[in-house]
């Protein structure tokens, strides 16, 4: 039965997860989500996805029922929580997570491949992981310590903290909090901006960035020529320069 839903308003696709009572995440989500993603991102009408949760979770993390199989095949299929990942992070356009309840292990990990992070006020934050003899191995160990720093990551997961919505964006977790009754209003105000703006430009930032980080600065300097390049050939600049000119609001098209 699936356990994705999608809205579409103004640019703005919204996938969201429903799969109670704590939207962890098996195998069958997992393929759903390779199945719905692909389009949404390649359609030149979604100009921001935003992807959030239902009840009191965002997702909690793996089924542990699933997880307990540690056959290599069962974890094989799990593992594929990373390639969901990898198409939000390539994603030439923006993505929201949305953070409408608890973020916990593969829920944030999954949060951690999104452009922008917001947490609901009575939610929690963390990668209990440890708790179970497990790290955070979808994705976690990799981008937490390239978001927090590796000692400030080490500790969260070898702490196995679940943090409060207001730590969480102290430590720079998440981006913004919004309290539970301005917090659909929140996420689309946010999305709906994302969506005005030059997302063919986003798009390759966002991959000049992943290219450039950690080279050494005359070789990422070459990516980002590159990137300088590709973007003036796109409408989205030319209209930007042109409304600069002419005074007025541009009117982006993401091409």
């Amino acid at each position: 039965m699936p356990v994705l839903t999608i809205a579409r308003d103004s640019g703005v696709a919204t996938i969201r997860i429903d799969r109670p009572p704590a939207n962890a995440v098996n195998p069958a989500m997992i393929e759903e989500f390779l199945g719905v993603l692909p389009p949404l991102l390649a359609d030149p009408g979604v100009r921001c996805l935003v992807l959030t949760g239902s009840g009191k979770f965002f997702v909690a993390g793996a089924d542990i029922a699933v997880m307990r199989d540690l056959s290599d095949a069962n974890q094989a299929k799990m593992r594929r929580w990373i390639d969901v990942q990898r198409l939000l992070e390539r994603a030439a356009k923006p993505v929201v997570a949305a953070l409408n309840g608890h973020a916990l292990g593969g829920g944030a990990e999954l949060s951690l491949a999104c452009d922008v992070r917001i947490l609901s006020a009575t939610a929690s934050f963390g990668f209990p992981e440890i708790a179970l003899g497990l790290f955070p191995g979808a994705g976690g160990s990799q981008r937490l310590p390239r978001l927090v720093g590796p000692h400030l990551a080490k500790r969260l997961m070898i702490d196995g903290t679940r943090l409060s919505a207001a730590r969480a964006l102290e430590l720079g977790l998440v981006d913004q909090v919004v309290e539970p009754e301005e917090f659909d209003r929140v996420v689309a105000e946010t999305a709906r901006g994302l969506a005005a703006k030059p997302t063919a430009a986003i798009g390759v930032l966002k991959r000049i960035v992943d290219e450039g980080y950690g080279l050494p600065i005359e070789e990422a300097l070459r990516y980002e020529e590159k990137g300088v390049r590709e973007l003036t050939r796109t409408a989205d600049a030319a209209e930007g320069l042109q409304a600069f000119l002419d005074k007025r609001p541009p009117e982006f098209t993401g091409r």
